[in-house]
């Protein structure tokens, strides 16, 4: 007994006491279990082979050979590779979408902390006076001796307390670390950790998805304002052979060989083809303010470099689609709707935890005494240090509320990832149809062309040898300005659909992803 009174003894057991705290505190982690279900990928069944839809005529297939990373290459276009290096490495949304996905890092981090034990320093400084006639009075205090001569023992009474003045203000000065840990038995910050990390992958996905969306919303809105201007330039040229149908007439009228009537129907066929432009003026301006945006520029940034016309990008002979295996690997919403079934089944193991008993250990030490100029000495010392056991007896339902509520939300995330994985192969077939189907609408188109315009040609033929009439000419004149128009149209769709098939099958965005302008805001 004497022995734990001397200060040298004191002093020796210390360290024997931590580092039995801190061996309790070791075997207590590594023997701690992890309660709740450990996530399995789920399994994807893919066919064999992608069902195609390609007819013999079509002049463009589809291989099954690997995408391309940069399939917007494929199109040929410089102009339009230069938009996607621009978009990529300037479009807010990518900027915005990186940031987040910093953002969840930092909670990740956050959540973390928790496996750490939790250490802190503090240091104060009190001047005090307590009354005569408040709490001390019940002790039998009484005015006397000062609270120096009560700390060195020299102004106690015959009581052992008696001739105290408990009003003599004093200091008191003290300082030291004070440390907790909350012991992880049974998983629950480590199943929180794995939740946080399960969730950062999703906010990677969705950025990954924003880089896809990019990628292809640049593609789709340069084949768009080029195939508006080639509608232009159609128009254009047959407004030009409107008006020379109007001076011919006029000529005719004038021999007599016209009426006033055949005039008026030239006239308002030049008037009916001239109101198709603005629109078409219009749209053009809107499609290079939308690629201004893009690349993150004020609206008609890019107005000198894009206004001048270009043919709508043509589709390669051969388009690599892949294996469908990969599918799964490679799409964002995929791999985003895994992670977040992933961070829902960590999170039941989270609730499981908390039915069973929290244990922390905490502990501190420090110095205090009533001069500063012992507060330095061994004698000065104070510390604690000890185990708090908490454990829930009865919390109204809430605990297994928040379990089912978890479950629950796994189930939902399952459902949403068999939704995701089936979507994924409806469009990509949805966008072989399309493909399919759209080469073989602008083939048609083509020949529907060429028949309109020698039927064009013969009816101005006609009409100038005096063998019909005007109103045959403009019937043979605005069928060609349709057809001429529907198949631009029908060119630019075979690109969209291209287009389309890239992002359903999710190509495009690794490279992306790993460029310098990327992961500096995002890692």
């Amino acid at each position: 007994m004497n022995d734990l009174l001397n200060p040298r003894s004191v002093r020796s057991g210390m360290p024997r006491r931590l580092k039995l705290a801190a061996a309790s505190l070791l075997l207590g982690s590594l023997g701690a279990c992890v309660v709740g279900p450990d996530f399995v990928r789920p399994e994807v069944k893919a066919p064999d082979s992608w069902a195609t839809h390609q007819h013999a005529e079509t002049a463009s297939h589809p291989v099954d050979h690997s995408i391309e990373p940069q399939w917007w290459t494929l199109f040929g276009d410089s102009q339009l590779t230069e938009l996607e290096q621009r978009a990529v490495a300037s479009n807010l949304d990518i900027r915005i979408a990186a940031t987040r996905l910093q953002e969840s890092r930092w909670q990740r981090r956050i959540i973390g902390s928790a496996e750490l034990p939790s250490i802190g320093a503090n240091a104060n400084y009190q001047r005090s006076g307590a009354s005569n006639n408040g709490l001390m009075s019940l002790l039998g205090v009484t005015p006397g001796a000062s609270a120096s001569e009560m700390a060195n023992g020299t102004g106690y009474g015959n009581n052992g307390i008696q001739g105290a003045d408990a009003s003599a203000p004093f200091n008191l000065y003290q300082y030291g670390f004070d440390a907790s840990w909350e012991l992880d038995l049974w998983g629950r910050t480590r199943r929180s950790v794995e939740a946080a990390n399960a969730l950062t992958e999703s906010a990677a996905e969705i950025r990954h998805g924003v880089i896809l969306a990019v990628l292809t919303e640049t593609a789709a809105d340069y084949v768009q304002l080029r195939a508006t201007q080639a509608t232009l330039a159609t128009v254009k040229e047959t407004l030009e052979l409107a008006r020379h149908s109007l001076d011919l007439t006029h000529k005719r009228q004038a021999e007599g060989v016209a009426t006033r009537l055949e005039v008026s129907e030239a006239a308002a066929q030049v008037d009916a083809i001239d109101a198709r432009l603005p629109p078409l003026e219009a749209q053009e301006s809107q499609l290079i303010n939308a690629l201004s945006l893009l690349v993150a520029t004020q609206p008609g940034t890019l107005a000198s470099e894009l206004q001048t016309a270009k043919p709508v990008p043509p589709v390669p002979a051969e388009v690599p689609i892949g294996l469908p295996s990969e599918l799964a690997r490679r799409r964002p919403d995929i791999r985003q709707a895994e992670a977040q079934l992933h961070a829902a089944t960590a999170n039941i193991g989270v609730a499981k935890a908390d039915f069973y008993p929290n244990v922390t250990l905490s502990g501190s030490f420090g110095m205090q005494s009533l001069s500063f100029a012992t507060l330095g000495t061994w004698a000065s010392r104070q510390f604690a240090i000890g185990p708090t056991l908490s454990l829930p007896m009865f919390e109204g339902g809430r605990l297994t509320g928040v379990l089912r509520l978890r479950e629950t939300r796994q189930q939902e995330a399952a459902l949403q990832y068999q939704k995701t994985v089936l979507n994924a192969w409806h469009e990509i077939d949805d966008a072989m149809i399309a493909y399919d189907a759209q080469q073989r609408r602008r083939t048609s188109m083509g020949r529907a062309l060429a028949h309109n315009q020698a039927a064009y040609d013969a009816a101005v033929s006609r009409y100038k040898a005096g063998a019909t009439t005007f109103l045959d000419v403009l019937v043979v004149q605005q069928a060609l300005l349709d057809t001429q128009t529907e198949w631009v149209r029908s060119n630019a769709e075979v690109s969209f659909t291209v287009i389309r098939l890239f992002k359903a099958l999710g190509g495009g965005w690794d490279q992306v992803a790993a460029l310098p302008s990327h992961t500096t805001a995002g890692s």
